[in-house]
């Protein structure tokens, strides 16, 4: 029997993080062939060159296509998008893999869609049919479910969203996200240790920060950013904060965020990259979690973590009762943390499940990677009919 070969594009440490236990599925799987291609933000100084991770965790980089050449203005996003579709068709020319799975949202990952989707290379897709209403990405997304052939909802509303997009029920699946498996399998580290490892101190109400642009907001991120960092102070937290992504605006949220730090160097500090291991034990032992990363909607469920969450970046996405939605105010946002280290909310949280859990035993990968070996390739995947609802 043919190996088949799986190729995973990859562009960003949140996507990857997703897509870890799957690849080591696929790669343990001796009827499969894993291909690995590494973009984005991987590759860039600015984020830690997060490709070494992937390199330390035991995979070999089929191939490296550097694309953040350009500056993050619309412009610059057009052109790395172009850049990154000709990068990607080469690689899958020569690679010739019979499936290319891709995670999420991101321009990087429409590059590498419409690339695949040329070339006649059947897609799976992971993550579709969420909303991320203040950002691009939602565009993105939907436009990345139309090219795919397979569907790998993280949610049975998101699985139902596919459908309606007139995706076949056959191809859609939700076993999950499988970035739980991750969680599942990563280590504990103890408080001290990993304060050791941050070289940050985690006594006393911590935070855990992420913002990223709203990316359909025009001119704001100057004072979305001071909003968020007023809020802070005043609140008297201490922060561990994460870089912002490639997006446009997020330099300029970055060098905001540097030199919010460097004036509060005993109480923020800001993080290139933390890796899955740190990042998953912060949000074990942080007190809460402000920003608008959709980590607070999808994996801080899973640790009861309240989350603050900001503005309209993750709108309309499947969430538990940890995340308080508040706008991009100091006021606000200031108002949203009391309630976040109040013990009444804390308390609430007991018993609370995660909406993006429900395979949550560790095999979610698994199940999709079986997906993977067993569908039927070729002309019959590629060729697909737009499935009608009644209303």
């Amino acid at each position: 029997m043919k190996t088949r070969r799986i190729c995973v594009i990859t562009g960003s440490r949140a996507e990857y993080g997703h897509m870890l236990m799957l690849m080591k599925a696929i790669e343990a799987d001796r009827g499969l062939r894993l291909q690995v291609v590494v973009t984005g933000m991987h590759l860039s100084s600015a984020f830690g060159h997060t490709f070494r991770v992937i390199e330390k965790d035991g995979f070999s980089i089929d191939a490296r296509l550097p694309i953040l050449k350009f500056d993050n203005t619309p412009e610059g996003i057009c052109r790395s998008i172009g850049l990154g579709t000709a990068l990607i068709a080469r690689s899958l020319g020569k690679l010739k893999p019979d499936i290319v799975v891709i995670c999420g949202d991101r321009y990087e990952m429409l590059a590498a869609a419409t690339a695949a989707h040329v070339l006649g290379i059947p897609i799976a897709h992971l993550h579709g049919g969420e909303n991320s209403e203040g950002a691009i990405d939602e565009a993105f997304r939907h436009a990345i479910t139309k090219m795919s052939s397979l569907h790998f909802a993280a949610t049975e509303p998101y699985r139902r969203r596919i459908i309606q997009m007139g995706e076949q029920p056959s191809r859609v699946f939700n076993f999950g996200a499988p970035g739980q498996d991750l969680i599942l399998n990563t280590p504990v580290m103890g408080r001290e240790d990993l304060a050791r490892a941050l070289g940050f101190d985690l006594t006393g109400p911590v935070a855990l920060v992420t913002f990223h642009p709203v990316t359909l907001e025009k001119n704001s991120v100057e004072e979305q950013v001071k909003a968020v960092t007023v809020a802070l102070v005043s609140s008297g937290l201490r922060g561990i904060i994460t870089r912002s992504n490639a997006d446009q605006g997020g330099a300029r949220i970055n060098a905001l965020m540097e030199t919010f730090c460097l004036r509060h160097p005993r109480r923020f500090r800001l993080f290139s990259n933390l890796g899955a291991k740190i990042y998953f034990n912060c949000l074990r032992y942080a007190d809460l979690l402000v920003g608008n990363s959709s980590s607070g909607i999808v994996e801080a469920p899973t640790f009861r973590l309240p989350v603050v969450n900001i503005g309209d970046r993750q709108q309309a996405r499947v969430r538990s009762s940890n995340v308080i939605d508040v706008a991009c105010e100091s006021a606000a946002i200031k108002k949203g943390i009391s309630q976040a280290l109040s013990p009444a909310f804390k308390r609430s949280l007991k018993g609370m499940r995660n909406p993006y859990g429900s395979g949550s035993d560790g095999k979610v990968s698994e199940r999709i990677k079986d997906v993977l070996k067993s569908a039927e390739i070729g002309g019959k995947l590629l060729k697909k009919k737009f499935y009608n609802i009644k209303f």
